[in-house]
């Protein structure tokens, strides 16, 4: 059974906050059965949460709560099966108030924590080898808000920031872009060789995905892609036999994989950036906006802040 969605977002999303909820003709809680509290308990959270007759609501048993004197804790149960959720509730001590709190951690860091769940291992960087900042992008190289995020990363951050800041792309294909798989393919066919030809590869295809996206077919978008890869292969002296294996091999495994990772993190479009684990979240972000993010991560990581001096003296030239 389908559990309302109003209720999930009311009761998941409460943070930072506590829900204060009267519960009415309880005067004489004290003297009440312990049901008859559950009943009244459900009752408001029915009408609170519009929650219709027919989805299974459960009040569970009454204990002391060893956290917070004064108050009684309980689980309310919603939904059935798969559905089933479960939230953890307080009522006071003299049965007038319900009480919902969001218990944060505070000994734990969130960001760090996004940080350990991202493989980077053998990933292509550029900027700095190793930092205090890393910015990760799940990227798309059909994606056309990618390559306008891409334009404002490089070479303007990179630039920028490019000696105290790591960069690094994983892949995240949309599955609406036919080629944008077959790209992430060829671009990781030649970062198991070069990172640079992996960027090269990236740069290229960003810059001429209108020109890859009115071939007439997809075979023909496809080859082209294939073409570049093979070209970059030439450019950076890679073996070339072992990179046209990759290359018709489209092992799409890693893909999957970064894909999985990207989606366990919340990513579902793209370009998303984790700048040292927090989400750069509405899409393509302005300049402005990724200065700002870069210079606090910076400054909190006791790394200077602002544009490097190499790059502040390229601009005055």
């Amino acid at each position: 059974m389908k559990v309302p969605s109003r209720l999930l977002v009311l009761l998941s999303l409460v943070l930072l906050s506590v829900i204060f909820l009267s519960v009415s003709g309880l005067n004489c809680a004290s003297q009440s059965k312990p049901t008859d509290i559950a009943a009244k308990i459900e009752r408001q959270l029915r009408a609170t949460y519009k929650l219709p007759p027919e989805v299974p609501v459960v009040v569970g048993p009454l204990s002391a709560s060893p956290e917070w004197p004064g108050f009684q804790t309980f689980t309310l149960t919603v939904g059935e099966g798969e559905r089933k959720q479960e939230f953890p509730f307080l009522l006071s001590k003299d049965q007038k108030s319900i009480v919902r709190v969001n218990r944060i951690d505070l000994s734990d860091d969130p960001y760090a924590d996004v940080m350990k769940k991202i493989n980077l291992q053998g990933r292509p960087v550029r900027g700095a080898k190793q930092s205090k900042v890393v910015v990760v992008a799940y990227d798309d190289l059909q994606c056309p808000f990618c390559t306008m995020m891409h334009q404002i990363l490089f070479p303007e951050l990179l630039k920028e920031y490019g000696d105290r800041v790591t960069f690094v792309y994983k892949d995240f294909p949309i599955p609406s872009h036919p080629w944008a798989v077959h790209a992430a393919v060829d671009a990781n066919c030649l970062a198991a060789q070069n990172g640079d030809a992996y960027w090269s590869f990236v740069d290229s295809v960003h810059a001429s995905q209108q020109e890859i996206n009115g071939k007439g077919t997809q075979e023909l978008r496809v080859a082209e892609l294939d073409r570049i890869a093979m070209q970059q292969g030439t450019d950076h002296k890679l073996d070339a036999a072992s990179l046209q294996a990759c290359v018709k091999a489209q092992n799409d495994t890693v893909i999957k994989a970064s894909v999985r990772e990207g989606e366990s993190l919340g990513v579902d479009s793209t370009p998303t950036l984790f700048i040292n684990g927090q989400e750069m979240s509405g899409g393509v972000a302005p300049l402005p906006r990724l200065r700002a993010a870069l210079d606090k991560a910076l400054k909190d990581a006791g790394q200077p802040a602002g544009q490097s001096q190499a790059s502040q003296s390229s601009q005055k030239n």
